[in-house]
């Protein structure tokens, strides 16, 4: 018996920073698609995806329903008020960039010396509030900052000294770290103790080194190269007091350079204060998202996935959102094609680690400015031609004789 059940195009995009979100790439890829003719084939399903990073919560909120947004007034990265939300009530999801991400600042104002989690500290304290059991999940990524955590484990209870024994005041920057001699730890609520904190994580970096946070993340914050040096210094200083004074080694763990060193930090002060006990883990940001929208499941009938983010590089190998797509819709043999801005890696890594084919979305020299404002009309004319061929691919069905 044949199955006349239509097959579908899975449409999980990321966002393309400082121009769509994932929901609004995801809108214009299905729009093009459309256009092209191809819904009278397929079905399209639309999952906007995030890795931890901008639009983790947006993420968490469409694919599970019974969460519910909660505000929550906190600190930008230069302490400014900002109202931001995380999710509740289980899991809770916090994305860090909401309170500490660069999309909250002007070009002018990055400066990863001064920025600050501050606000970060604040959300996780509000979620602590409400949690009633299940798991804590903080999206890591989009961070303006890289201060190792310092300001947000400030907002949780940790007290910095410097030399002269006076408490260093609230929201550290990473310019800050140099100055800590001694890290009082004894504020900690212990309630952390029993709550099973996730850190998703976008990358698998560790804090320090040549894939560090300050060597590889710190020019996308605004830092020189003088700062990214002064960085890592920074860096390496505040983590090799947590192993020092508190036994916590965090330096070399992967994943911890993620959000700026925030990672490293959590890690460092749960493992110091809870040791064993500390309910903490780490995982990939996309599989989490991925496993909730029940991606895996609505794979079994799938023709095409469709993802894309505003720049492929590098990083993205090393655990974005387009090649966590890749690579779960490989492992049940779909197919991944990904819409890109930019295209700054070699098309054999992205095709080993899952993917496909990646197909730039900008057709003629522009600016980067003039890519951002249009970023919409073009994700869309490229699903558009993306359409057109995949028309070309798919076998018309004969008609049926009587």
């Amino acid at each position: 018996m044949v199955n006349s059940r239509r097959r579908s195009v899975i449409i999980a995009p990321g966002a393309f920073k400082h121009s769509l979100s994932a929901a609004s790439t995801a809108a214009a890829i299905e729009r093009g698609l459309r256009r092209a003719g191809l819904s009278s084939r397929y079905d399209f399903e639309s999952i906007p995806i995030a890795d931890g990073g901008n639009g983790t919560l947006e993420a968490f909120l469409r694919a599970e329903p019974r969460l519910r947004r909660v505000e929550q007034v906190a600190h930008d990265p230069l302490m400014r008020p900002v109202t931001a939300a995380f999710a509740a009530d289980r899991p809770i999801v916090v994305e860090m960039a909401l309170a500490s991400g660069l999309e909250l600042l002007r070009p002018e104002e990055q400066n990863p010396l001064k920025t600050t989690t501050y606000g970060v500290g604040e959300l996780l304290k509000a979620a602590l509030d409400h949690w009633r059991g299940g798991e804590i999940i903080v999206g890591m990524g989009g961070s303006a900052t890289v201060d190792g955590g310092a300001g947000c484990l400030q907002a949780l209870g940790v007290r910095f000294f410097d030399r002269a024994g006076q408490e260093l005041p609230p929201g550290l920057g990473g310019g800050d770290l140099h100055r800590v001699q001694r890290i009082d730890l004894s504020g900690i609520d212990p309630r952390w103790q029993d709550v099973p904190l996730v850190i998703a994580a976008d990358v698998d970096n560790p804090v320090l080194g040549e894939d560090g946070a300050a060597r590889v993340f710190g020019p996308q914050k605004g830092a020189n190269r003088a700062q990214v040096m002064l960085l890592e210094a920074s860096l390496r200083h505040l983590f090799t007091l947590f192993a020092e004074q508190h036994g916590a080694d965090v330096r070399m763990t992967p994943g911890g350079g993620a959000a700026g060193g925030l990672a490293a930090g959590l890690m460092a002060v749960l493992m110091a204060v809870f040791g064993g006990r500390a309910r903490l883990r780490l995982q990939s940001g996309v599989d989490l998202i991925l496993d909730a929208a029940r991606f895996d499941e609505r794979l079994a009938n799938c023709a095409l996935v469709i993802t894309g983010e505003g720049r492929m590089d590098a990083q993205t190998v090393r655990g974005k959102g387009p090649i966590g797509v890749a690579r779960r819709a490989a492992a049940q043999g779909v197919r991944t094609v990904a819409l890109v801005g930019g295209l700054a890696v070699d098309d054999a890594l992205l095709h080993e680690a899952g993917m496909w084919s990646v197909l730039p979305i900008v057709t003629a020299p522009m600016s980067q400015e003039d890519a951002i404002r249009d970023a919409e009309a073009l994700v869309e004319r490229a699903a558009l031609r993306l359409g057109y061929l995949l028309q070309t691919l798919t076998p018309r069905r004969r008609a049926s004789k009587d």
